[in-house]
């Protein structure tokens, strides 16, 4: 496979067409971006220059729009969540299984043709006279040749598009976003695009004059209806959909391109892992085709949700715990799960430990981070779920697997060397199989830490600039189509603080979710949910070793546990006979996992059988999790179980 990314805009082609939902659902946060992995030539591969290991910094932070209305906007967001799942989801799906693809399709074209005088308008208000022309041109051929516009024969014959809204105007004449402002209906916008909006309006012909007023209605959402289903599993599986939604909008908003150029090496590791962003379900119906169900958990008394896909007949089934605050309809446990479900296995998603989903409602801690606990907790709602299944479907549930993912991976592993110590009752499983597991969860705060801290090599004076020129680049990119044109545009720099950043934000979730639970009273911001710009900037500069020291650490001490056993249960190595008298374990990971040092390589060789452990040579961290080669492994790893 070749590296991937998406080729940059054109100079002068105008920003990217943005309606105000259409681009979030494809946020995670600021982590989607077009890139796959291969294996690259070993001189590209360079380690971040500079002063990694330096102290973390305040100044490590990317500058986002300001939001003086945001108790306002959160609860005008909440009320757009509501309409979305409880309106616009179950009409687009009546919408789609109505309207053909192609019909689809047309409806957009004439919709975009329609709205040609206020392109023409604002392209001649920006003296842009070539774009002018060419959407003149554009609209004489699609109205004519094109029937009315339902066909883009302008595009077929090369004509080039020319995108321009009086957003763009505004931004050109000077003035510049100051104040990000949520819509009712509409979703996110600002002070300028949200003015821009209402002249775009007034420059539309059709809107004069009813009935037609509601053609501009009804091609929004004709384009909108087809992404209710990713944009309502977006707003439920992220820990704070609004803030993504805020920090995507704050960049991808932007009328000016960002600077494409790279000036360092690059790391092929943290450019891999940014393709874990892209991995998505072949079918796009395939979250809908399953059920969602939940089980009330003894250990907490709550209810807590999963997502399972059943075979019609008996079958094996397969529980998948994810990652560090990786939800049950995360996009890549989605596209695990459907894979699996295509072999033969009943399959069922669960949240991670990490998530305020399973925080709030399976944990009996105040807070994450300690083994014994959190994988007990697991095993916990493994069993409820096991129990209810077997009801519901009886004679219809095989063997069982627990396949987990990233931090799943290390938690299937640490169940598997628990196993015969676990109380009587609770589920133990035919076979554990660990992909992309770290080894030592207490030595992987250091390099978590060094990939966020990667912007201290730049220069002071450049730093800011060169933060939000890196994030500028990922929100572009993610308004591109894919393209097949060389490496990613970002240097060892760039790639691993988006790295480290996507782990800090899942970081600050799980820090405001404990403490607006039990406040330790490390914080000292006020921590309210309709207001937590002051928390959530206090948070991002705590460290995942100020996360194990300040809040994790002095918790479970003060529930008679030392530092030592602490510590000691993070390490996959205490356990390491049991491990290797395991026969049910089954491991696959990447040399050049970031999370793994060599001798954590070393000691997974000397201490899982050969024949039950697959090391690929790259991939970065879940990087490869949708390689052809990679799910070749994972149903090798489960083979025997049907």
């Amino acid at each position: 496979m070749r590296l991937r990314f998406t080729t940059p805009l054109a100079s002068g082609s105008g920003r990217p067409s943005l309606s105000y939902w259409l681009p979030v659902g494809v946020i995670a946060p600021l982590l989607t971006l077009s890139c796959s992995t291969s294996p690259p030539p070993h001189d590209l591969v360079a380690s971040t220059p500079g002063a990694r290991n330096a102290q973390p910094s305040p100044s490590i932070a990317a500058k986002f729009i300001a939001d003086p209305l945001e108790p306002v906007n959160r609860g005008i967001w909440e009320v757009n969540r509501g309409i979305l799942v409880g309106v616009l989801q179950p009409a687009g799906r009546v919408y789609r299984s109505i309207v053909p693809p192609p019909a689809r399709r047309s409806i957009r074209n004439f919709s975009r043709n329609l709205a040609y005088p206020g392109r023409l308008v604002n392209n001649l208000l920006q003296g842009r006279w070539e774009g002018a022309g060419d959407e003149s041109l554009r609209f004489i051929c699609n109205t004519t040749a094109g029937i009315g516009g339902f066909f883009d024969v302008a595009s077929r014959w090369d004509i080039p598009k020319s995108d321009a809204d009086f957003a763009q105007t505004f931004n050109g004449w000077g003035w510049q976003p100051n104040a990000f402002v949520m819509l009712p209906f509409l979703g996110p916008s600002d002070d300028t695009h949200a003015t821009g909006s209402l002249f775009d309006r007034a420059a539309d012909p059709l809107n004069y004059f009813p009935p037609y007023n509601f053609v501009s209605t009804g091609g929004t959402f004709n384009r909108l209806s087809e992404q209710t289903e990713e944009l309502a599993r977006f707003t439920r599986s992220e820990p704070d959909s609004y803030a993504g939604t805020k920090y995507f909008w704050t960049y991808a908003s932007k009328n000016e391109a960002p600077d494409w150029t790279t000036t360092g090496p690059k790391n092929i590791a943290t450019l891999q892992t940014l393709n874990v962003g892209l991995i998505r379900p072949n079918n796009p119906e395939f979250l809908r085709g399953g059920r969602v169900m939940a089980v009330r958990l003894p250990s907490t008394g709550r209810d807590m949700k999963f997502n399972c896909w059943m075979q019609p007949g008996t079958a094996p089934l397969v529980m998948i715990a994810p990652g560090l605050g990786s939800h049950r309809t995360s996009s890549h446990i989605l596209f695990v799960a459907e894979s699996l479900y295509q072999q033969g296995f009943s399959v069922v998603t669960t949240t991670g430990t990490f998530h305020p989903e399973f925080m709030e409602n399976a944990s009996t801690a105040a807070l994450p981070g300690y083994p014994p606990v959190d994988c007990n907790d697991l095993l916990v709602e493994f069993t409820e779920i096991d129990r209810a299944l077997e009801k519901k479907f009886p004679s219809r549930l095989g063997k069982k697997a627990l396949v987990g993912i990233s931090m799943g991976g290390f938690q299937a592993l640490y169940l598997a060397a628990r196993e015969r110590n676990e109380s009587p009752g609770l589920l133990r499983f035919d076979r554990y199989v660990a992909i992309d597991t770290p080894v030592d969860l207490y030595a992987n705060d250091a390099p978590l830490d060094d990939l966020f801290d990667a912007p201290l090599a730049w220069p002071v004076e450049q730093r800011q600039a060169r933060i939000n020129n890196s994030l500028h680049k990922a929100a572009a990119l993610m308004t591109m189509p894919p393209s097949t044109n060389g490496a990613p545009p970002f240097d060892a720099i760039e790639s691993d603080y988006l790295v480290g950043l996507s782990f800090r934000l899942t970081l600050r979730d799980t820090i405001f979710n404990s403490q607006s639970r039990k406040n330790l009273g490390v914080l000292q911001a006020p921590l309210s949910p309709w207001r937590r710009e002051e928390a959530y900037r206090e948070i991002m500069d705590c460290s995942f070793a100020d996360y194990s020291r300040k809040f994790a650490a002095p918790y479970f001490k003060s529930q008679g546990i030392t530092q030592k056993s602490f510590v000691r249960e993070l390490n996959l190595r205490t356990h390491q006979d049991k491990l290797r008298s395991q026969q049910k374990v089954r491991v696959v990971v990447n040399q050049n996992d970031f999370l793994l040092k060599p001798n954590d390589i070393s000691w997974l060789k000397s201490t899982v059988a050969p024949s039950r452990l697959k090391i690929f040579p790259d991939g970065g961290h879940l990087g490869n999790l949708a390689s052809p080669s990679t799910q070749e492994a994972i149903s090798k790893s489960l083979r025997g179980l049907k």
